[in-house]
């Protein structure tokens, strides 16, 4: 899968369906059907849950990665927010939730069990951290996440911040999940250089989880599972 945000051209954060169609539209040219493209609703305190929402029924992607936090900010975002998860399940386009914190991932529960969100399991994403200035997370961050009086999901990922990236994402995976990692959060390698590209720093924490035994899931795998999922 990638990960996919846009910028305007002084390289601002962007939520634009005419700049996501051109940059998914970039990505098909250059690796056909091999990636799964998931565009980022991400708000940064400039954008509307109401703004997120358009964006997302506008450009239709394959998937969208949602903060809770953002488009669900209160209770009275709830209802649209709701009926959004339903079109999100009717139209095919497979969310993933973003949570900042253990209290995150209960409130998301709370939305399941009442029955905002049309998945009995949907993805999430575990943020280890949070985005502040030099941020470093630790592997130690995903505790609280999978304590035993916590909600359990079936399909959850982990990203992490600055050198401990890799560390903490292979935890993850040891432990059951999938990982997230790339430029947005660390430059770093894992042998403490700074990484050339985004392919770079994927390919090494690639070797270092296939080095632990774990396989590598390609777009096919990861749309079978969500057709599974939304039958």
């Amino acid at each position: 899968m990638i990960h996919v945000h846009v910028r305007d051209r002084d390289g601002n954060h962007l939520l634009d369906a005419d700049a996501y169609r051109q940059a998914i539209a970039a990505i098909r040219d250059a690796v056909g059907d091999r990636l799964v493209v998931q565009i980022t609703s991400e708000a940064l305190g400039i954008y509307s849950p109401a703004d997120q929402m358009a964006v997302v029924r506008d450009v239709k992607p394959q998937a969208v990665s949602l903060a809770l936090r953002e488009i669900v900010p209160d209770s009275a975002s709830e209802p649209a927010f709701a009926s959004f998860m339903t079109w999100l399940h009717a139209e095919r386009i497979f969310p993933q939730i973003i949570l900042y914190s253990p209290e995150e991932a209960i409130g998301l529960s709370n939305l399941q069990q009442r029955g905002l969100v049309p998945w009995s399991d949907v993805p999430v994403l575990f943020v280890l951290g949070s985005y502040t200035q030099g941020q470093i997370s630790s592997p130690s961050d995903l505790l609280p996440f999978l304590a035993q009086d916590m909600p359990r999901f079936t399909h959850w990922s982990v990203c992490a911040f600055g050198r401990n990236e890799a560390a903490c994402v292979t935890v993850a995976a040891l432990l059951g999940g999938h990982v997230r990692i790339g430029f947005e959060n660390n430059l770093v390698l894992p042998n403490g250089s700074i990484a050339a590209s985004n392919a770079e720093l994927v390919a090494a924490t690639a070797q270092i989880l296939a080095d632990c035994g774990a396989s590598i899931a390609s777009a096919a795998d990861l749309a079978a599972t969500w057709a599974d999922a939304v039958r």
